[in-house]
Parts: structure tokens; C-alpha cells; sequence
């Protein structure tokens, strides 16, 4: 039996994006802006202009460590400053607030890494793309 699959598709990922961009313009966060598929591919990278060139990597890996462990990121980060610093080895994990699994029907079909500003500033922009993408806005 061949089983079939929701998946992320490069028009969800623009509007996922639009929906953090319009997040960040609001609060003037030159930020990037990485989404990946169930695989941790990534299908769309957006940098704003004034983005430290260190955040490309940085919200690429958030995308992919959401989506790997089917969990945010910010998970890792609150283990870590808890104590619970075998974290810091896990591989593909990072432990820094800002990557988001996504979620269709119950089923992971991708992620998203914001980096650029404070961390929980990255997961809320990325909360409002994703918040804006399910809405059909």
C-alpha cells in the first residue's frame, strides 16, 4: 500500500515568510529567515537588509534542529539553563530559542529558523509566520 503525505510546498514557505516579515518589519529586526522541509532541506532563505551574514547558518540550523526533533527549539535552551547540560552534545540540536517545527493535520511537514535579534524575538517572529500561514492570510 502506498501511503500518501501532507508536505510544505514552496508557495506555504513564501507565505510562512511573508507572515514573519511583516513580524519583524513591524518591530524593525533585520533578521533572516529560514524555512525547511520534513527532511531539513531548505526551501526558503530570506535575509534582510542590515542581517549579520552570522544569522544565514544560524536560522538554517534552527529550522533543522526544529524539525529533526519535532520540537522548538527553546526546549534545548530551557534544559540547558536548567542544568541538563548533556544537551549541549546532542547532535543537530541547538539550544537556542527560535526555530519552530510545522505542523499540518498533526503531522510534521517542515520548519522554521528565525536569527538575528534576541532569541525569543526570533521565535516570535517566527510564531507570526506560522500563525499568519494558518489563518490564509
Amino acid at each position: 500500500m502506498i501511503m500518501t503525505k501532507a508536505v510544505l510546498t514552496l508557495d506555504d514557505a513564501k507565505r510562512i515568510a511573508s507572515g514573519a516579515e511583516t513580524e519583524a518589519n513591524q518591530n524593525d529586526w533585520p533578521v533572516v529567515i529560514a524555512i525547511v522541509d520534513d527532511g531539513g532541506h531548505l526551501l526558503y532563505l530570506q535575509r534582510f537588509d542590515n542581517a549579520q551574514f552570522g544569522s544565514i547558518e544560524v536560522a538554517i540550523e534552527k529550522a533543522r534542529a526544529a524539525i529533526a526533533f519535532r520540537r522548538p527549539t527553546k526546549i534545548w535552551e530551557e534544559n540547558i539553563a536548567a542544568g541538563s547540560l548533556r544537551y549541549l552534545g546532542l547532535p543537530g540540536s541547538l539550544p537556542i530559542e527560535g526555530g519552530l517545527p510545522i505542523v499540518i493535520d498533526g503531522k510534521f511537514v517542515g520548519a522554521i529558523g528565525v536569527s538575528g535579534v534576541r532569541s525569543h524575538q526570533d521565535a516570535q517572529i517566527a510564531q507570526a509566520g506560522i500563525e499568519t500561514w494558518i489563518s490564509g492570510s
